[in-house]
């Protein structure tokens, strides 16, 4: 049975950045407790997609940590990733899972209820939801109310997450809803102390209960 633990999903923004650095920001991520990391690039060719992938992918093994492939089931298939995250212009989630088997883990994007029962009664194992807030990434975005989280993480029985615009100074808008955990980008990403950064986010939302 797959085990993975969403309660810092760290997901990758390269822009601006050379490798050496996406790379050295990422250990960072992985040593401030990062405890599922999704590589995302939207731009890359499917080799140079597949030559990061690797590079990350002996990071994540090292801190035990495991890798989701943003939308590209090919590319996770070829650096023998941990999961794939697909989003509703993606493959579909059923799809995917007849072609994967049982042991991989898919995450999806849901935004609404039907949205979110219709990737779970297709084999996802957890869902994404927001944008909670406005998010700064090259990333399509819609606002998604807390009401419409709370109601979604009733709704299903896998883990939800949180995501878009979170950081650790309003987190405290998730109190009370029953999320699984935070999913972070720029918060973790454009910050001086990529480790640091991490760590205060997973102490803070401690304090409210939230993971």
């Amino acid at each position: 049975m797959k085990s993975f633990d969403t309660t810092l999903y760290f997901i990758t923004d390269s822009t601006g950045f050379e490798e050496a650095e996406l790379l050295r920001r990422v250990e960072e991520a992985l040593k401030g407790g990062a405890t599922i990391l999704q590589l995302r690039e939207k731009n890359d060719s499917t080799i140079e997609y597949i030559e990061l992938a690797e590079k990350v992918h002996a990071l994540t093994k090292k801190y035990n940590v495991p890798l989701i492939i943003d939308d590209r089931i090919d590319v996770a298939l070829a650096v023998s990733a941990e999961g794939v995250h697909l989003g509703k212009e993606d493959m579909p989630i059923a799809t995917a899972r007849r072609i994967l088997g049982d042991d991989f883990i898919i995450g999806a994007t849901a935004k609404t209820v039907p949205w979110a029962l219709e990737a779970y009664e297709g084999g996802a194992d957890y869902l994404g939801v927001g944008a909670i807030y406005p998010t700064t990434t090259k990333v399509k975005t819609v606002l998604t109310s807390t009401d419409t989280l709370r109601d979604i993480c009733n709704a299903v029985p896998i883990p939800v997450n949180a995501i878009g615009g979170l950081n650790k100074d309003n987190i405290d808008i998730l109190s009370g809803i029953p999320i699984a955990g935070i999913c972070v980008v720029s918060a973790v990403m454009k910050a001086d102390d990529p480790q640091k950064a991490v760590r205060e986010l997973k102490e803070r939302a401690h304090e409210l209960h939230l993971i």
